[in-house]
């Protein structure tokens, strides 16, 4: 018998939720993953122990922008208008109007809903001579006094704090709700090295080493005012960190015993642990859904040969790392914490991904999600409650690196449809020089294999062919879960599918 249940939920007792999502963060960068870690994440460590922490978790995507779709909607990435790559500072929305999301759904239930920090979905930035910037070329053109549309407020919270897109990416100003809160009237110059960032508008108010201490307070602060009432609350903490420019602020140089990148990632260790506090000095951990979390893998701007020359390694024991197909790209951290639910010191070995937390988040509160919302979004409920024991949930599960690269899990076997990582990592497999005496596809058995380095094709031909039948249904039907097949969005031209039928794209 599970010894852990749900709590009947009423007006008063509805769990709280709060992701916390780390930018560029790496599975073996939290010491409770990683015991030849070279730092101690003591506040990651300490989530851990009071709950469970997930060996196979995943986002769907190597990237940020496209995870991020899959995280709120419950929908691969892939399905979107964005095919490769991620948004920048002016891009567009890509989440489609009138898109149900996990904040939308729950708000309709009754919960506050808030996001704090690093949104990159794309916003409508104003233009002086009317209509909306489509790139960062029409940056010279944005009117920053108008109204900034299509962000975290018009798909389902209540309100915004935090920046438009990476901490390196321009425009360097803080929106809150769909306004800035200071006019940016100088351009700052780019910056190289670890501390990298693109030249563009900023705002006196926005320093960018003091984004990630600013945007923490704003959580505090918030997690102090919901505690005054009974209503619900759904807080979504996308921090900029690790993610470049890495700058560890002064009380966190030098920590790690590393190089910057180890003292950033102990900063956001940090950060854990200023959210844990503000919850148990407002009375609220024991009815709070904490998960932290990451956006993809490492990226090789942490500098992995001299973290590597300390006996640090970011991707743990799998090969690559951000934007790339191989296990580095999109196995993350994941540390959930629920407590008289989720079992303490709890691993879970099952596979998942974080396009499943919407349709977990609608079994618990009793949500039936319509057809066309959650499309690859299965419930993890079983995996929380009884983690150790918890039959499979997932019958196979698609990644997607930065070029657009595909492959499919099931089970132990990865199908990987590229000759190369499809991203940073050798061989890229990019151009015809690159591709030159690469296989076309690769196979491995991540159970025997999971640094993925024999490919199996070869011998294992009847499931190279089991695999790209399931992917290709996946792509056709709109949809990886039961139900009525749905259309994918935008465009029909799409060459890392070239052997799907038209009719899906």
């Amino acid at each position: 018998m599970n010894p852990c249940r749900i709590p009947r939920t009423t007006s008063t007792d509805k769990p709280n939720l709060i992701y916390i999502l780390a930018d560029d963060m790496g599975y073996g960068d939290l010491s409770c993953l990683n015991e030849k870690a070279q730092f101690k994440t003591v506040h990651l460590d300490r989530l851990a122990r009071d709950g469970m922490r997930g060996a196979d978790a995943h986002a769907s995507s190597s990237v940020c922008t496209p995870s991020r779709y899959s995280l709120l909607t419950g929908r691969y990435n892939w399905r979107s208008v964005l095919k490769s790559g991620v948004t920048y500072g002016y891009s567009p929305p890509i989440i489609e109007k009138g898109r149900l999301t996990v904040a939308s759904m729950l708000r309709e239930q009754g919960w506050r809903t808030a996001c704090v920090g690093k949104w990159h979905l794309g916003l409508e930035w104003a233009l002086k001579d009317g209509g909306v910037a489509s790139s960062d070329q029409d940056e010279a053109q944005v009117d920053f006094s108008a109204p900034v549309k299509g962000g975290p407020c018009d798909f389902g919270f209540d309100t915004f704090f935090g920046i438009s897109a990476s901490l390196d990416m321009p425009p360097y100003v803080y929106v809150k709700d769909d306004r800035v809160t200071s006019v940016p009237v100088r351009h700052v110059e780019p910056c190289r090295g670890m501390g990298f960032w693109r030249g563009g508008w900023i705002a006196d108010d926005f320093k960018h080493e003091e984004v990630l201490t600013r945007l923490t307070t704003e959580v505090e602060s918030l997690i102090g005012e919901y505690a005054k009432s009974d209503q619900p609350f759904f807080i979504y903490f996308p921090l900029p960190a690790p993610h470049t420019p890495i700058l560890p602020t002064e009380p966190f140089r030098g920590k790690s015993g590393t190089n910057a990148y180890g003292d950033f990632c102990l900063q956001v260790d940090d950060t854990v642990g200023r959210v844990m506090h503000a919850l148990k000095d407002n009375g609220l951990e024991e009815n709070t859904i904490v998960i932290f979390t990451a956006d993809n893998g490492c990226s090789p701007m942490a500098d992995f040969e001299a973290l590597a020359r300390f006996g640090h390694h970011p991707s743990y024991t799998f090969r690559g790392m951000k934007s790339d197909i191989f296990e580095g790209g999109h196995r993350i951290p994941f540390v959930l914490r629920w407590p008289g639910v989720v079992p303490p010191d709890s691993v879970c070995a099952q596979t998942f991904c974080l396009s499943d937390l919407v349709a977990t988040m609608a079994e618990i509160t009793g949500f039936e999600l319509p057809a066309d919302a959650a499309e690859d979004s299965i419930s993890n409920l079983s995996l929380w409650t009884q983690p150790a024991a918890a039959l499979p949930v997932r019958d196979a599960t698609v990644h997607h690196s930065i070029n657009g690269s595909f492959s499919i899990r099931k089970g132990s076997w990865k199908l990987e449809m590229c000759p190369g990582s499809g991203g940073w990592s050798l061989p890229r497999g990019n151009t015809p020089e690159e591709i030159e005496g690469l296989p076309a596809i690769q196979l491995y058995d991540l159970g025997s294999d999971i640094g993925e380095r024999h490919n199996r094709c070869a011998e294992h031909p009847e499931i190279v062919e089991e695999l790209k039948a399931l992917l290709t249904a996946y792509v056709n039907h709109g949809r990886s879960t039961p139900g009525k097949p749905q259309p994918n969005t935008g465009c029909k031209h799409w060459p890392q599918l070239h052997w799907l039928s038209e009719q899906a794209l």
